[in-house]
């Protein structure tokens, strides 16, 4: 999609220089998906301590459990 933007030739340049970019393009779309990325990394981190833990909760025996499962149905195949 073709888009016009006023943009900081001075910015556009270092920021093609500094990510090693042979267009200004290139540096454009590689800094938006940055952005992209970052934004959605901070929308996790501030999600931390916000889910209620269980402090009972026994991820090994959960494991244990699936394992066992999985073995029985793969067990059965073979026969």
């Amino acid at each position: 999609m073709a888009t016009n933007l006023a943009l900081d030739d001075r910015l556009i340049e270092e920021a093609r220089r500094a990510g090693r970019h042979k267009s200004k393009k290139e540096a454009v779309t590689a800094a938006l998906e940055e952005y992209v990325q970052k934004r959605q990394q901070m929308r996790i981190l501030e999600a931390f301590g916000t889910f209620t833990v269980d402090p009972a909760y026994d991820y090994k025996r959960e494991r244990q459990r699936n394992n066992v499962r999985v073995s029985s149905r793969s067990s059965r195949r073979r026969t």
